[in-house]
């Protein structure tokens, strides 16, 4: 299994393919970028507050410690109606982003998030993470705080759906390890009810500021990723 597992991941990792995993799958309502967003990918540059090198998937690799373990996906049973499935569930598979700053400060949402039985292939761009037992619908390959949505039919799930699989809380007061006042951001935009309640739409750029300062928003571009 273990082999099998690296052979979809040499298949699979945009660092070797230049290209995302399900790159052709289906993803209607995607929204293209605009011209004032820094491609991270044509530039090599960062587009997160505090730089950051360059990750598998061409979206910079977030700064700081862990929110959280991804190990605390610990159960492959079904959670808020997302399943953890043998392999990945291509039909319907979209992408969105999550940044989160405590007190300030940015804090890395790591990869792994979401498989049961997680094994990384390295690059020179860093590890980037296939599963051995099982993936969940909603997963992270890598620390970039890109989300993979890989689900066999078209919904949107929720930010508090991908907590809730992780094994982490998120509420008003609360984002996994981190505790304070909430302040969200979706695209930009200052979000003013839960943030469980944001959707993971195609391309969509969340931020959760944690307590005290409130971080500006930082955007981050998908153009040229190939997600």
């Amino acid at each position: 299994m273990r082999s099998r597992a690296l052979a979809l991941l040499v298949l699979c990792s945009p660092a070797l393919a230049l290209a995302g995993c399900g790159n052709s799958s289906k993803s209607s309502g995607t929204t293209s970028t605009t011209s004032t967003q820094t491609t991270a990918a044509a530039t090599g540059g960062p587009t997160q507050a505090g730089g950051g090198t360059m990750g598998p998937e061409g979206i910079p690799i977030e700064q700081g410690p862990s929110l959280a373990p991804a190990s605390t996906t610990s159960t492959s049973r079904k959670v808020d109606g997302v399943q953890c499935a043998p392999i990945e569930q291509l039909a319907y598979h979209i992408h969105a982003h999550l940044q989160v700053y405590y007190n300030g400060s940015p804090r890395q949402l790591p990869g792994a998030i979401g498989m049961l039985g997680p094994v990384a292939q390295q690059s020179k761009f860093g590890p980037f993470y296939g599963a051995t037992q099982c993936y969940y619908w909603l997963h992270t390959h890598t620390a970039d705080g890109v989300i993979h949505i890989e689900s066999p039919t078209a919904t949107f799930y929720t930010l508090g759906d991908f907590f809730d699989e992780w094994g982490q809380p998120l509420s008003a007061n609360h984002v996994a390890t981190a505790q304070g006042p909430v302040t969200a951001f979706v695209n930009g935009k200052r979000w003013t009810k839960s943030p469980r309640q944001i959707q993971l739409k195609p391309h969509t750029v969340i931020q959760l500021d944690v307590g005290k300062p409130v971080a500006p928003f930082h955007n981050v571009s998908f153009g040229r990723t190939g997600l």
